[in-house]
C-alpha cells in the first residue's frame, strides 16, 4: 500500500487516532502509577497525577524502542497491515478501554492494542500473518509479569519487615512515606517507558505499510516526543474509577507496603521493557499489591477481587480481537 493510496489526510486522521489510544492508556492506566501512593495518603490526587504524568515523560530518555519493535514487527508481518488493520486494531482497543474503565475494571491496555492487531489482521487474511513467536511471548508474560511482580512485592516486604523490626511504626510510617514519593515515580518511569512504546510501535508500523518510512529507516522522533506526551497527559488526568480498585480494594495498604508493592511492580517493568516485551502495568501492580498483601497473611487479599481482575486479563485479547475484527469490516466496507 502506498502513500497515495491512503493519502495524507487519512494518515494524519490514523496517527490522531493512535495519539488518542495513547492518551486512553495513560488515562486508563493512571490507577496502576498512582493508587498506592494516593490510597496511604501519601500524596493528594492532584500531587499523584502531577508527579506519575511527569515520570511518564521523563522515560522518553531512559528507554529504548525494543517493545515498539516488537508491536510494529513482531506480532504480525508487516506487509499484510494496511491502514483498514490498523484502523480496526485502534478501534478495538479503544472501545475495550473504555468499557473496562466505565466499569472500574483494571485491565491491560497493552494486551487490548495487541488483540485488536491480531483480531485485525485475522479478519482481513486469516491467521497466516500471525508472528507466533512474538504473540507466544506477549501471552506467556500475562502470568510471568503478575507472577514477577508479586515474588519481588512480597520479597521486599519480607526484607522491609525484617529491617523494620525493631523501629516504632510511627518512625517507619515517617521514613515510608517520603520513600513511596521514590517508588511511585520510580513504577511511574517504568510504566511510561513499556506503555508509550506500544503506540510507537503501531504509529511506526502505519508509517512503514503507507509508504512514509522505507524498511530499515529508524522511528521518527516527532512519532516518540507525541507518544510520550500523550500518554503522559492522559495520566495526568487521571483514571479514577479504577484507583479506588487497585489502591484498597485488593488488600489494606500502608506507606511501606506501598512501597513495596511499587518498587517490585518497577523492577518487572524495566527488565520487560530491556527485554522489548510490551507487558501489562495492570497485571504487574496487581502481583505486586498481591504478594505484599499476602506476605503478611493469605487472608489480608481479597481473592474474590483478584480472581474478577484475573478474568478481565483472560478476555482482554480475545475480546478486543474481536471488535477489532468488526472494526476492520465496518472500515473496509462501509467507509
Amino acid at each position: 500500500m502506498e502513500l497515495t493510496q491512503l493519502g495524507m489526510t487519512g494518515l494524519i486522521l490514523l496517527v490522531a487516532l493512535a495519539l488518542f489510544f495513547d492518551f486512553l492508556n495513560g488515562f486508563h492506566d493512571a490507577a496502576n502509577a498512582i493508587a498506592t501512593v494516593v490510597s496511604t495518603g501519601v500524596l493528594k490526587p492532584n500531587q499523584a497525577v502531577a508527579l506519575a504524568a511527569t515520570f511518564n515523560f521523563i522515560a522518553i530518555g531512559v528507554f529504548g524502542t525494543h517493545v515498539a519493535a516488537t508491536v510494529g514487527k513482531g506480532i504480525v508481518d508487516p506487509s499484510v497491515v494496511d491502514h483498514y488493520v490498523v484502523f480496526g486494531a485502534l478501534i478495538g482497543a479503544i472501545c475495550w478501554n473504555i468499557l473496562t474503565w466505565y466499569f472500574g475494571i483494571p485491565s491491560s491496555s497493552s494486551h487490548a492494542l495487541i488483540g485488536g492487531i491480531v483480531g485485525a489482521t485475522v479478519a482481513k487474511a486469516g491467521s497466516g500473518p500471525l508472528i507466533w513467536s512474538g504473540i507466544g511471548k506477549t501471552v506467556a508474560f500475562i502470568v510471568i509479569s503478575p507472577v514477577l511482580g508479586m515474588l519481588l512485592g512480597s520479597l521486599m516486604m519480607l526484607l522491609v519487615t525484617h529491617l523494620c523490626a525493631r523501629t516504632t511504626p510511627t518512625k517507619v510510617d515517617r521514613w515510608f512515606r517520603r520513600l513511596q514519593v521514590l517508588s511511585a515515580s520510580a513504577y511511574s518511569l517504568g510504566h511510561g517507558g513499556n506503555d508509550a512504546q506500544k503506540t510507537i510501535g503501531i504509529i511506526w508500523l502505519l508509517l512503514l505499510t503507507s509508504g512514509y518510512l522505507k524498511a530499515g529507516e529508524s522511528i521518527p522522533n516527532w512519532t516518540i516526543i507525541a507518544c510520550y506526551s500523550a500518554i503522559g497527559f492522559g495520566t495526568l488526568f487521571g483514571g479514577w474509577r479504577i484507583v479506588k480498585t487497585m489502591g484498597q480494594g485488593i488488600t489494606k495498604l500502608r506507606p511501606y507496603s506501598g512501597f513495596c508493592a511499587d518498587s517490585g511492580g518497577a523492577l518487572t517493568l524495566y527488565v520487560a521493557s530491556w527485554l522489548g516485551v510490551p507487558v501489562s502495568t495492570t497485571h504487574t501492580i496487581t502481583g505486586a499489591i498481591v504478594g505484599v498483601g499476602s506476605s503478611r497473611r493469605f487472608s489480608a487479599v481479597k481473592w474474590g477481587l483478584a480472581g474478577s481482575i484475573v478474568w478481565a486479563w483472560v478476555l482482554t485479547i480475545p475480546c478486543s480481537a474481536i471488535i477489532a475484527a468488526i472494526a476492520w469490516w465496518i472500515g473496509h466496507h462501509v467507509l
